[in-house]
Parts: structure tokens; C-alpha cells; sequence
């Protein structure tokens, strides 16, 4: 659910901004150049991310002005009217001092707040951001002023297309739900002259000089392999505030919230409260869901590689939908397949169904296998004996077919799904007979 959008008022202007959590700390999240404090929740992974920060903290977004829900100008304002609009918001919501967690293009006028207010700050946490953006003589991993043009161009010609996602997160460059987010995104965030306003503004910030005048803790957060930022800014910033903690992480995705986000909100966490969330167990009980489409070598060669290709990435885009409904954790798309784990064995089951449904509505189908058990995490993949289950039953389902095994049907008794028995079988590699069970579908 979507919190409530509210608005402070900073001089004329209205700047709008949502509190959620009651954590001990407040923390205001200060976003770079996209931003749009409701359509981010529409993200389930951006989503997640501000839950976490809500989960130890009061948090408060806000959109600058200018952008998102804020009032709009014709022209973006200079830093220090942006740092009354951040008072104005705190004096709202009644906060005496907060941390801000500055993102990406916000870094600098986080630094320059925690500079010009330290009474009213109580940390700093610096993400994947700069002193100054542009490359000279004392910065030289910053950008050049071909690459300056370039940019200018692609927001002035393709700006709310999503063409800046290749840079922001490579990682996710192939899912069309999140393209499609992320153009809509990119829209909501600005008109391309406000975009260009604010990138023109932000290519002269340099505040380089007034680093040593930050006195409040800083946390640099900065992944090694950004795809879109230098790590040389995120060392700069932590050499020139005094006791300033750098935490170099992996990964290429810029965006926080794309890629491995705990790793981030771990750290962010302990910096803030001084407690580290406990490590997440390293095998858990799961219920794996595997699909498959059913006769996808023969329809690729009736349709060609175009169409086809065409036609799995509506698939891939269905799945994810219904992924999303029901609670799934997407793991692996290999081949024309999908591996997902859920944390209960009938909301997979529904998933599965739902699946099997929503795909024979644009031409294709598919052969879906559930089992439950326990499951081995390895970074962002699942291993096991339960996943090697969970793959055989999958082969052995029929077109249209939501083949489950006995663990998942005792499971799920109360929940009102129905299943037929498909009789005991043997899974390759998997010791003992299987009784396997096919849901009845509507």
C-alpha cells in the first residue's frame, strides 16, 4: 500500500513527501535525478528497500522542487532553496535533527546540509554519489565533457523512454515490467526540460571546498563495479570528511535497490543504529516452483526469431505479474523456464495456477512443478536436494498440468485446493518413489 502524500510548505511552494516508520532514528532519503514519492512503491524491489529503511527508522521522502508530486518550476532551484524545502519538510513532520541518506545526484546537497546545519543533522550516509561531478586535474574519474554532451542529448531526444536504464541497472536491462516502470518513471520524475534544468545545474555543483566542514558521522557507500559512478568519487569524499567510513560493495547496478540491496541496508542499519541485522540463514525451508513451456522448440521455428523472441518476453513479463501477486522470489529464468521460490506452498500452488491461466491467453503453454522443502541460498540463487525435486516433477507434468508432490498437497489440507492423485513415481537422481498429485484447475 501506497502511504499518504503530504506537503510542507516552503515559501509559495509545496513540497510533497511521506513519513513511514517509527523507528528510533528519523531518516531523510533525499533522491537524485529520478524521483516520484508513489510511483517508486509501484517497484516491488524499490519497495522492499524502503521498507527496510522504515524498519529501523522513521523515514521521510520527499520530492524536490520541481519534481514528482512537488510543485513544478520552470527552473530548478539552487541548493540552498532546496535546503529550505528539506527544513520545511523536517519542521512538518516535527523533527528537531535527522540523518540523511543522500542518493546518487542528492549527495552534494546532503553534504552541503550537514555542512550548514549540523544542528539539525544527526549522520550522513553518502550512496554512490560526488563532489563534483566533472573530471579535472584532483578528479579525474569524474566525466568528461563528451560524455557531459552525450547525456545532454539523450535526455533532451529520448528522455521517459527508459534509455537510461542500460546505466542504472544493467542487471535488469532484459525485464520489460521493469523497463516499462522505469520509462514511466523517468516521465513522472520530470518533463525533459526540467530534466535538462536540473542535470545542467548539477553538472557546475562542486563542494569539494567544504568537506572538511562536515562534523557528523558519514557513511560512503559505494559498489566497486557501479556501472554508472567511479568508485574515485565515493574514496575522494571519504579521505576529505574527517572520520568518514568507506564500505565498498559488489556489484554493477547503480541503483540501490536493483542487485544485492541488503548488503546496503545492512550497513546503512548499523551505521545508524550501532545493531547489525543477524546473517540470513543459509538454508531455509521453501516451496520451489518451476514452469516450462510446453513445445517452445516448434513454435520458435514456426514463428521465427523475431516474433518469437517477441512472445517470450510477454511470458517472461506475465509470470513476473503473477510472481508479484502471490509473493514468488524470481531466481533463474534459464532456458524457456522459470525457478522461483515462495515462502508458502499455497500461495505457489495458486501462482502456478494462476500461470497456467494467464499465459494459454496469449497463445503458449506451460507444465508447472511444485514441491516444498528445505533449500540452500548461495548469494541470490537456491541449491538442494528440494530444488532437483522441484525440476523433476516439473518434467514430468503434462501440458497445462500444475504437478505437485505429496509434501506440498499435506501441506496445504484447509486451504480449499483440490487435487487428483497422479500415482508414485521415480525422479532421476532422487532416491525413493514419489507420490505426485495434479491440481484441479478452474
Amino acid at each position: 500500500m501506497i502511504p499518504e502524500t503530504r506537503y510542507a510548505k516552503s515559501g509559495k511552494v509545496h513540497i510533497a513527501y511521506q513519513v513511514v516508520g517509527n523507528g528510533p532514528v528519523d531518516l531523510v532519503l533525499i533522491p537524485g535525478l529520478f524521483t516520484h514519492v508513489e510511483h517508486q512503491w509501484d517497484e516491488p524491489g524499490f519497495a522492499r528497500f524502503l521498507e527496510r529503511l522504515a524498519s529501523f527508522s522513521r523515514l521521510i521522502v520527499l520530492d524536490a522542487r520541481g519534481a514528482g508530486l512537488s510543485d513544478r518550476a520552470l527552473e530548478l532551484p539552487p541548493m540552498e532553496e532546496q535546503m529550505d524545502d528539506v527544513l520545511a519538510v523536517l519542521d512538518a513532520v516535527e523533527s528537531e535533527a535527522a540523518a540523511f541518506f543522500g542518493l546518487s545526484q542528492a549527495g552534494p546537497m546532503a553534504i552541503l546540509f550537514a555542512a550548514s546545519h549540523p544542528e539539525r543533522t544527526r549522520a550522513l550516509v553518502l550512496y554512490a554519489t560526488y563532489a563534483t561531478p566533472r573530471a579535472d586535474g584532483i578528479s579525474p574519474w569524474g566525466r568528461s565533457p563528451e560524455w557531459m554532451a552525450e547525456y545532454d542529448r539523450l535526455i533532451d531526444e529520448r528522455w521517459g523512454s527508459g534509455v537510461f536504464l542500460e546505466q542504472v541497472a544493467p542487471s535488469r536491462v532484459d525485464d520489460p515490467l521493469f523497463r516499462r516502470w522505469w520509462s514511466r518513471y523517468e516521465r513522472l520524475s520530470y518533463g525533459p526540460g526540467n530534466a535538462l534544468a536540473y542535470f545542467h545545474m548539477n553538472a557546475q555543483i562542486d563542494v569539494r571546498a567544504i568537506l572538511p566542514s562536515i562534523r557528523v558521522p558519514t557513511l560512503v557507500l559505494q559498489r566497486r563495479e557501479d556501472s554508472y559512478r567511479d568508485p574515485g568519487h565515493a574514496t575522494f569524499l571519504a579521505s576529505h570528511i574527517a572520520g568518514a567510513k568507506l564500505v565498498e560493495l559488489t556489484g554493477r547496478d547503480h541503483l540501490p535497490y536493483v542487485g544485492d540491496a541488503d548488503a546496503i541496508l545492512d550497513e546503512v542499519q548499523e551505521f545508524l543504529t550501532g545493531v547489525r541485522p543477524p546473517p540470513e540463514q543459509d538454508r531455509v525451508l521453501a516451496t520451489v516452483l518451476f514452469t516450462d513451456i510446453v513445445g517452445s522448440t516448434e513454435r520458435a521455428s514456426v514463428l521465427g526469431d523475431h516474433a518469437w523472441r517477441a512472445l517470450l518476453d510477454r511470458h517472461h513479463a506475465v509470470i513476473r505479474q503473477e510472481l508479484g501477486r502471490f509473493r514468488g522470489r524470481e531466481i533463474d529464468t534459464a532456458g524457456d523456464g522459470f525457478l522461483a521460490i515462495f515462502d508458502g506452498p499455497a500461495r505457489a500452488v495458486r501462482c502456478a495456477a494462476a500461470i497456467s491461466q494467464a499465459v494459454r491467453e496469449i497463445g503458449l503453454d506451460v507444465r508447472a512443478g511444485v514441491h516444498t522443502g528445505e533449500v540452500e541460498l548461495v548469494g541470490a540463487d537456491v541449491a538442494g536436494i528440494a530444488v532437483h525435486i522441484g525440476a523433476r516433477i516439473c518434467a514430468l507434468a503434462e501440458t497445462g498440468e500444475v504437478l505437485v508432490s505429496a509434501t506440498v498437497r499435506d501441506l496445504v489440507a484447509g486451504s480449499g485446493i483440490a487435487f487428483d492423485d497422479r500415482g508414485s513415481f521415480r525422479l532421476k537422481g532422487v532416491p525413493d518413489e514419489w507420490r505426485l498429485f495434479t491440481v484441479r484447475l478452474d
